[in-house]
């Protein structure tokens, strides 16, 4: 009888600007799985089709769940070893109610799917903002309105039943260190 294995699939999560894409690309190099966020690409692909402000559609918030969903099953992954997000459909719940779009039928589906077939690691690695935000084309957020979005992001992950891990603000190798460190099983095999 083959066993079947249980890929460890750990989010990483926080408020726009906090450092996330960096400590992504460094878990990246240092040799593990990782899965993109979804809503900058959407922003970007919305805003390339002539869409200036995609987020203020509620549509949108689907269209990151669906990309999300898409890029999770997508991602293979081997016995034993771990795998880093880079948010999840939690964060797109949490994206709904601080811009205020009510919690669609495609969004409660996808955060059912996740919960019972426990696609993640109830531990959440929440990346703290940085004490200041650098605006992009598809980061239009102003630094308190970053600290609104961090305390409602952080309640509904708490809401959802997952584990906070704060990740303090710091060194890239640092941060990255501290999450490592916070995952028990991480041995030689899970690299």
């Amino acid at each position: 009888m083959k066993a079947r294995y249980c890929m460890k699939r750990f989010v990483l999560t926080g408020a726009p600007g906090s450092g996330k894409t960096a400590i992504i690309r460094q878990l990246e190099l240092d040799g593990f799985s990782v899965v993109e966020e979804a809503a900058t690409d959407i922003i970007a692909l919305q805003q390339a089709q002539g869409i200036a402000e995609p987020w203020t559609h509620p549509s949108f918030i689907d269209a990151v769940v669906d990309l999300q969903k898409l890029r999770q099953l997508r991602a293979s992954g081997e016995p034993d070893k771990l795998q880093f997000h880079d948010r999840s459909t939690v964060c797109t719940a949490a994206l709904a109610a601080y811009l205020g779009h009510p919690v669609s039928e495609a969004v409660a589906r996808e955060l059912e799917r996740i919960r019972t077939e426990a696609i993640f690691q109830k531990r959440v690695f929440f990346i703290r903002n940085l004490g200041f935000i650098t605006p992009t084309e598809a980061r239009r957020i102003s630094f308190e309105e970053t600290l609104r979005f961090e305390r409602i992001h952080e309640e509904t992950y708490r809401d959802f039943g997952f584990e906070i891990v704060s990740i303090e603000p710091g060194h890239l190798l640092e941060r990255v260190a501290a999450i490592k460190a916070a995952i028990p099983e991480m041995d030689a095999r899970s690299k």
